[in-house]
């Protein structure tokens, strides 16, 4: 991903919030999400990374964009650790169902094997159960983990998934 993709990403994570957390998050949040702001931090992260997390594009045969991944080290608070993890995931909806969200999975696994990551962790809301068929046939596991997400004064839980890499 470069500074110029910011804003075909920014458009892909909104309306891809917007089409996976229906009903799942405060609607008046999603309404309110703003593809320019979120193009400006999506710049900002770029600009200010330590190249620490890497932001991957797919792109469609017209050159528009297919999707996008987000991955890094693992987070556990403020302190990272020896896992890696996928921070984010999302497509167009119209390109849901085309393998592009497999292809973009499988290429983040196989960086974070070579980097030496012995697990890879993902978070997911509880109740997003696309998403949590997505990823358990990609062979991550819940690991019984959950939190709170908070979003709009609203409490949404999430499960942390969990899939070896080495060993």
């Amino acid at each position: 991903m470069t500074a110029g993709d910011s804003d075909e990403v920014a458009a892909t994570r909104v309306r891809g919030w917007r089409h996976a957390y229906r009903g799942l998050m405060p609607q008046a949040y999603l309404d309110g999400m703003d593809v320019a702001a979120e193009a400006e931090r999506q710049r900002a992260r770029l600009a200010a990374g330590d190249g620490s997390v890497v932001n991957l594009v797919a792109e469609a045969e017209d050159g528009s964009l297919a999707g996008w991944a987000a991955y890094g080290p693992y987070r556990d608070g403020e302190a990272r650790t020896g896992d890696g993890e996928l921070y984010a995931l999302y497509l167009p909806p119209e390109r849901i169902g085309q393998g592009i969200g497999r292809t973009l999975l499988t290429e983040v696994t196989a960086r974070c094997t070579v980097a030496g990551h012995p697990r890879m962790l993902l978070w997911v809301l509880k109740e997003n159960a696309r998403a949590r068929r997505f990823y358990e046939a990609a062979g991550f596991t819940p690991d019984g983990t959950e939190e709170p997400f908070e979003v709009a004064g609203a409490t949404v839980p999430e499960v942390r998934y969990v899939r070896a890499l080495t060993g």
